[in-house]
């Protein structure tokens, strides 16, 4: 069985005029599939970059990220946002809801956008948002929402595709003390349920300490915790 995620030697850099800054420096990770990882660092240090790349949202600079076996550096932009789109779910600090949309759109949109039918994608996108405590906010829209629920949509959001691997930058990072606590449980519960990978990128030890393995990004390395 293939890892979901291998970066080997993986650097990125970005340039300011003649100026190049290095962000990651030749850089190894394996997540293996049912893993939980968090990345543990300081604000800065590269967390999210790292995220970015190995979601295929940027291309390294050098070195290579396998997913699921394939490079996704040598497949064309369609390729890499389909299997984007069949391997990964995302949640950030803030939740990325469309403001127009009521919490059942935003939830059903992913398998909308995929082609299933809308009665079903509906149906499903229901489902999830009572299994998230938010069934009586179904119609509601992001403004008539708190921070907490937000977040509790964009979770359902993330899952719904039943991804692989779920990747989740900062995803309490937005959120009070009891919300907080409440959406990583969530978090680790529907993963668990779903039996896929999650890889956390957090600043905050007591979240990272509820992952099977904690790595440091620090000078532009990963190093075991």
């Amino acid at each position: 069985m293939n890892n979901i995620v291998e970066c080997h030697s993986l650097g990125f850099s970005y340039a300011e005029g003649d100026k190049k800054t290095a962000v990651l420096n030749n850089l190894d990770f394996v997540l293996s599939p049912g893993e939980t990882v968090a990345v543990l660092g300081k604000s800065g240090c590269g967390k999210s970059t790292l995220l970015n790349l190995i979601g295929g949202l940027d291309q390294p600079s050098s070195g290579k990220i396998l997913v699921n076996g394939t490079n996704i550096s040598q497949i064309n932009e369609e390729s890499r946002t389909q299997l984007r789109a069949k391997t990964f779910g995302f949640v950030y600090q803030f939740h990325h809801l469309l403001n127009d949309f009521s919490s059942l759109y935003n939830v059903g949109l992913p398998l909308l956008i995929q082609g299933d039918n809308k009665y079903s994608a509906l149906s499903q996108a229901k489902e999830l948002l009572t299994r998230v405590g938010l069934e009586h906010r179904i119609n509601h829209k992001p403004s008539e929402l708190s921070g907490g629920e937000r977040q509790r949509v964009a979770i359902a959001r993330s899952i719904i595709t039943k991804p692989e691997c779920l990747l989740a930058d900062e995803p309490t990072g937005n959120l009070d003390t009891t919300n907080s606590d409440e959406v990583l449980e969530l978090i680790l519960e529907l993963n668990k349920d779903n039996i896929s990978s999650l890889l956390v990128v957090t600043h905050d030890r007591a979240i990272a300490n509820k992952m099977d393995r904690i790595v440091t990004l620090e000078n532009q390395k990963l190093s075991i915790s």
